[in-house]
């Protein structure tokens, strides 16, 4: 009877095992799906255009709508997932995510299309926060936890190039509704996935409200932050509105401070601010999010308008990159635990340095052969960055999971729009000052551009150095976590 009652628990504890790395994969397509989103829209906007007869303003607010909610909740969403559960702001932000995707692809008008993009940056804002947060709840073990985070990262990292080549065939091939409706059937495989495999809750204990008034303030200042650096350019950047849009985003900003210094129970305890590791780990997130976001924007312009890329082929040159960055996050984990995750952050994100200082010496007449060597060492550099996602949400205790994911998550979305704000900036003036043709005088801008973008990157290098040194010291001193208690 001992034998057959050890036997059984052997076979319980392997079916857990089992459920857990399946739950996994239900979190990584969720987030897939999210990020897919992100980049998906652009190559399938003339389409739209030509279908629903566009103005150039709903054009834009295409992609702005969904940026800028998603953007703006963040944090908001990491609260909602630390007071409810994980579980079940996940499974609500999927729902909303999924229905509104198929709004969007059904739209006849400019209007309905904005807006379900809009809701669909509701579900995102739901959905992101409690994924990552899930992963730290479903593999409290460490060595478990950094090879679950670096699968995660290295699905996110596909959604990169997918999205424009997905965007790309479907709008050229079929119809760019398609490119919101495949989101249907992977929202309704994610949530069968999902309720077979998450925990039925997870009690933190600590979470009992929801601290209106911060989760309020912060959102206001996220939601006039990204409009500003969404609207600025095409505005002007000394406009009444843009100003006034940075001014509420202060303002907001300081009424976030105060309101988190007096609540009872604040949605972020500012103290965790003074964490070399946590707020150094989000600086080294940012400067990742402004290379990557920054320079895949500008790259893709490049592809299409100097060398003559069709958006197809233009999407699909992002592939190795985006393949390499996958296998590099998923291989970055045991780097780590053998170097360390300053090193590691350290070494990937001079890398990426060095790839874009590399890809800034071609202009005209360049060969896709000659730009790919330098795509495969960007890939390397960026897939190398994804231990700091745990790094980051480890940082605090395992009860504010959400609302550190939810910082993680607004470091990279405001640095990622820094990126192609500041670039963007910085190519027109620099084109306006150059004197020749109008190509000419594109590519001045362009490779200049390029250059400040891998000085900056490289700024993050002593950055993660310093920041990130005590990880492991801390790590080993530190008492393991208590596992969530489950309801």
């Amino acid at each position: 009877m001992y034998v057959v009652h050890v036997r059984r628990k052997f076979l319980e504890q392997e079916i857990d095992m089992d459920r857990k790395w399946w739950a996994l994969v239900a979190v990584a397509l969720g987030t897939f799906m999210t990020y897919l989103d992100n980049n998906v829209v652009n190559v399938a906007l003339p389409s739209i255009q030509r279908d629903l007869g566009l103005s150039i303003s709903g054009l834009e607010w295409i992609t702005s709508a969904y940026v800028l909610v998603f953007a703006g909740l963040l944090l908001a969403g990491g609260r909602i997932a630390d007071v409810l559960g994980t579980r079940g702001v996940f499974l609500g932000g999927l729902a909303v995510f999924t229905l509104a995707s198929i709004g969007a692809g059904l739209a006849d008008s400019q209007e309905v299309l904005i807006g379900m993009r809009a809701v669909q940056g509701v579900g995102a804002a739901l959905l992101t926060p409690a994924a990552l947060a899930l992963i730290t709840q479903l593999f409290p073990d460490p060595r478990e936890r950094a090879t679950a985070i670096g699968i995660w990262g290295g699905v996110g990292a596909l959604a990169l190039a997918i999205g424009p080549f997905t965007g790309g065939i479907l709008s050229q091939h079929a119809s760019w509704g398609w490119i919101f409706l495949i989101n249907a059937p992977i929202g309704v495989a994610t949530a069968a996935l999902a309720l077979a495999t998450f925990p039925a809750a997870v009690r933190s204990g600590t979470n009992r409200g929801f601290d209106v008034p911060g989760v309020a303030t912060s959102s206001l200042a996220l939601f006039a932050l990204t409009y500003a650096l969404i609207e600025g350019e095409s505005r002007g950047w000394t406009s009444g509105t843009i100003l006034a849009a940075f001014a509420v985003a202060a303002a907001a900003a300081i009424a976030f401070v105060v309101v988190e210094t007096r609540s009872a129970n604040p949605m972020m305890d500012l103290g965790f601010l003074r964490q070399r590791v946590f707020t150094g780990g989000l600086l080294v997130m940012g400067l990742w999010a402004f290379g990557v976001f920054g320079i895949y924007f500008y790259m893709a312009i490049y592809l299409q308008n100097v060398l003559g890329f069709s958006p197809t082929e233009a999407g699909s040159a992002f592939i190795p990159m985006a393949l390499i960055m996958a296998v590099t996050a998923i291989v970055a984990p045991r780097v780590e635990a053998r170097f360390g995750a300053a090193r590691t952050v350290a070494v990937g994100l001079a890398l990426m340095a060095i790839a874009i200082f590399g890809i800034s010496g071609y202009g005209e007449g360049t060969s896709y052969l000659q730009l790919l060597p330098w795509f495969a060492l960007y890939g390397i550099g960026g897939g190398a960055l994804v231990p700091l996602n745990n790094v980051i949400v480890g940082a605090l205790p395992a009860s504010r999971a959400g609302i550190a994911s939810g910082m993680l998550n607004v470091s990279r979305e405001v640095f990622g729009l820094l990126g192609i704000t500041i670039l963007g900036a910085i190519l027109t003036n620099r084109s306006n000052a150059a004197s020749g043709a109008e190509l000419h005088r594109y590519l001045a801008g362009y490779q200049f551009s390029l250059v400040v973008a891998a000085i900056l990157v490289a700024l993050g290098v002593p950055v993660a150095l310093w920041s990130l040194r005590s990880v492991e010291q801390s790590s080993a001193d530190e008492p393991a976590p208590a596992e969530p208690a489950l309801v």
